[in-house]
């Protein structure tokens, strides 16, 4: 019987473990458990949610400060349109967090950005160019493209150096997103050097309805598979969503996976940057307290645990500081949301708001659990301490359970 160990990744020249350590923003993909997943020989992601939101905690930075202080005459005011991200300070911020990643990598694995098309920052072409570029300019191994079709992103980047060097891939959930980021991205000369297959049960946004239980990983799979085999594209793809055990993952590479992407299970490592306090609730969550709505501003139905701070909280717009997703003119669904609660309850020192979220304060603040469809089987991966809470793992351990685990079996620590 096989295991994931029997298999390799191959990217241009390199030889991989198939082990890809999934993007989860805010800073809970760390640099520090993006450092192990390369340490072992496999690729891990930091993600570019809220960069500069993340160096100020990371290095002292004063960029949410001195952002705030600069708009703060435009608080009280429903049109956020003048709140702009200044981009050389955006570079600052990108270059500090991709370059500390960079100059402590040891191993033989790789190191990967996870880029949001939806983080739209008040300027989606010029924030996510100045993103990807200086993502590259600091040493960045790879972009992997998430959170939207980026049928014009390659073009922002086919000018840089290293553009060709850099190895690029992309998200998708269906065959059709797959076919329309190639049509568009195939005047750059350019094509993916791998494919993330990210099916139904994945944490936090996903690129499906609400009708997604209907849609099966395998399937989809199988189906980009087949296209890619008819049009002789040798694309790595790698399966992610719901791939709990190192045999569920064995079970894809030997249907011809180039690799898997995994999230959940490093959630509760002590890598992982969620809080020990937040880990405790994804060990206790049980099936029922998992959720998938249509909360998020991104309009992205989002998977996350039921029992969450943010669901509800009509917090004021933080947009002076943060304002990660405003779009092209400025505006944001939970603005909406949270302007319209403020009109039906004059007077009210605290609305709530039930259908929207605001996700860059509780991002932010760790208050909005995102998690995977298995998050409840978390508990069954540790053990118990005394007191009742669950013992935090590390990120070797759940990584080499992944590369050697057969039987469907997950080891325990010790």
């Amino acid at each position: 019987m096989k295991c994931v160990d029997d298999f390799r990744l191959r990217l241009g020249k390199q030889e991989l473990v198939p082990i890809m350590v999934g993007g989860m923003g805010v800073d809970i993909s760390t640099v520090a458990l993006s450092l192990e997943a390369a340490r072992l020989g496999g690729i891990g992601h930091i993600s570019d949610a809220m960069v500069p939101t993340v160096t100020d905690r990371r290095f002292n930075t004063k960029f949410v400060k001195d952002k705030l202080k600069q708009y703060k005459f435009n608080v009280e005011n429903a049109d956020k349109s003048v709140v702009k991200f200044d981009l050389d300070i955006l570079a600052e911020a990108t270059k500090l967090h991709v370059g500390s990643a960079m100059e402590a990598k040891k191993g033989d694995g790789l190191i990967f950005i996870n880029c949001m098309e939806k983080l739209t920052m008040n300027g989606p072409k010029e924030t996510l160019r100045v993103r990807m570029q200086t993502a590259m300019d600091a040493g960045i191994d790879g972009i992997t493209l998430a959170a939207g079709l980026h049928l014009g992103s390659f073009s922002l980047i086919e000018d840089h150096p290293r553009f060709r060097d850099v190895k690029l891939g992309i998200i998708v959930s269906s065959l059709r997103a797959l076919q329309l980021f190639l049509k568009k991205s195939s005047r750059t000369g350019r094509l993916p050097d791998y494919v993330v297959v990210e099916g139904p049960l994945a944490g936090g946004h996903l690129g499906f309805g609400m009708d997604w239980a209907q849609y099966d990983l395998a399937t989809i799979v199988a189906e980009i598979r087949a296209w890619m085999q008819a049009e002789q594209l040798d694309i790595p793809l790698i399966p992610a969503g719901g791939i709990f055990t190192g045999s569920d993952a064995t079970g894809f590479l030997e249907n011809g996976a180039g690799a898997v992407q995994v999230a959940t299970r490093f959630t509760v490592t002590r890598e992982c940057g969620l809080p020990e306090k937040v880990q405790q609730e994804y060990f206790k969550a049980t099936e029922d307290d998992i959720e998938v709505n249509q909360l998020s501003p991104t309009g992205y139905p989002m998977r996350m645990i039921k029992s969450c701070p943010a669901i509800g909280d009509g917090i004021r717009p933080n947009c002076e500081a943060y304002g990660y997703l405003l779009d092209a003119n400025g505006s944001c669904s939970y603005i909406q949301a949270y302007n319209r609660e403020v009109a039906a309850h004059p007077g009210e020192r605290r609305i709530k708001v039930m259908d929207k979220t605001c996700l860059c304060t509780h991002m932010r603040n760790f208050d909005c659990w995102t998690c995977g469809q298995y998050t409840y089987r978390l508990k069954d991966t540790t053990r118990r301490n005394e007191d009742g809470s669950y013992q935090i793992l590390s990120a070797e351990h759940v990584f080499k359970d992944y590369q050697f685990s057969k039987d469907g079996k997950v080891a325990l620590p010790e």
